[in-house]
């Protein structure tokens, strides 16, 4: 299913992607194709493409590219899948009753489920907000246990 998205694996491609997606969400799931939680949650974005297609732009990244290692690090990129929205060339976090707002980390229960969080994120990014409040029910979020390093 992933080669239904664009596949970014150098910096560049990253950097032009951020750049150049505007007045849309830009979500970017860090992963890989042969993880069985990526390849769930890459069914999902192929499958909610159309839906989203007039607000959002999906693109996947592969996080063994050795030009990648740079977002990996800078996003503390630990568990795959992890999926990072931007809008206007700015990180859009959300408040999803965790520890980091920076990422989505683990897959999404069901295609509504990331249709109502990019939803959520384009609506609050055109209001003028970086940080958003999740719109699931905390039984829908995925749980983790966030790995310090260097602490």
């Amino acid at each position: 299913m992933s080669f239904l998205l664009p596949i970014l694996t150098t910096k560049h491609e990253v950097d032009m992607a951020i750049r150049d997606t505007l007045d849309k969400v830009l979500v970017l799931r860090f992963g890989r194709a042969s993880d069985l939680t990526c390849l769930q949650l890459d069914d999902i974005l192929v499958k909610s493409a159309r839906e989203t297609s007039k607000f959002a732009e999906v693109a996947l990244v592969d996080i063994d590219a050795d030009e990648i290692q740079v977002y990996v690090k800078y996003f503390d990129v630990t568990l795959i899948p992890s999926t990072i929205f931007f809008f206007n060339a700015h990180h859009m976090k959300m408040d999803s009753r965790s520890a980091d707002h920076t990422k989505w980390v683990g897959s999404f229960q069901s295609k509504q489920d990331f249709i109502d969080v990019v939803e959520a994120i384009y609506r609050g990014a055109m209001k003028g907000k970086f940080i958003v409040t999740c719109p699931l029910p905390p039984e829908r979020i995925p749980k983790f246990q966030l790995l310090f390093r260097d602490v």
